[in-house]
């Protein structure tokens, strides 16, 4: 079983290995891990695939929230739809010959071609898992040279308040569930610092 967690914690050093080493402590398999700012400054988003058992990954979810940087942990399987994508850059074989072949691959899979030399293509390939791999598997029989991937970048799906009516705009701090306090200094730099809601 797979299972994707949408994880919210401070930006500061050491989070990545101490989120890495509570899931190989388990003895589970990372599949996917990718990390990005967000809207709020100071805050930083994981994404986290992981291969277990519903019970196992479960505690895994519990345990990832217990640390002190982490703000949130939601686990998007649970929570309803997602958007998942994925990206991978694929370099390709391709002769004059070959080449509008490869091409035409890469049109029906609406990938970009970023990059271009006399004997490879460069593509671009974004979207779920499965379209990934199915687009490499197209193009292996041409000879792939090299592919780097990116892991899985997903968010909840928003969906609509019935009849229509405008959501209320939510402070992003109220919106994960975490609060500033502003650090009372006399320097006008001060930065805010983080806290978890009681």
């Amino acid at each position: 079983m797979r299972r994707t967690f949408s994880v919210l914690t401070q930006d500061s050093p050491g989070v990545l290995m101490r989120i890495a080493s509570l899931v190989y402590r388990r003895n589970y398999n990372i599949a996917s891990l990718s990390v990005s700012e967000t809207n709020v400054p100071g805050v930083s988003r994981f994404t986290i695939v992981i291969d277990g058992d519903e019970w196992a990954l479960e505690q895994v979810g519990k345990q990832l929230g217990k640390l002190i940087e982490v703000l949130s942990v939601e686990n998007l399987n649970s929570a309803g739809k997602f958007v998942e994508r994925w990206l991978s850059l694929i370099k390709v074989r391709a002769t004059m010959s070959t080449r509008p072949h490869i091409l035409q691959i890469a049109d029906v899979f609406r990938c970009r071609v970023v990059d271009m030399g006399s004997e490879a293509l460069t593509l671009e390939v974004t979207g779920d898992q499965g379209k990934v791999e199915a687009c490499t598997e197209a193009l292996r029989a041409y000879g792939i040279i090299e592919i780097a991937g990116s892991g899985s970048v997903a968010l909840s799906r928003s969906g609509f308040v019935s009849g229509g009516a405008a959501m209320a705009d939510e402070p992003a701090k109220e919106q994960y569930g975490f609060r500033y306090m502003l650090a009372e200094a006399d320097s006008e730099d001060a930065s805010p610092v983080l806290m978890k809601s009681c």
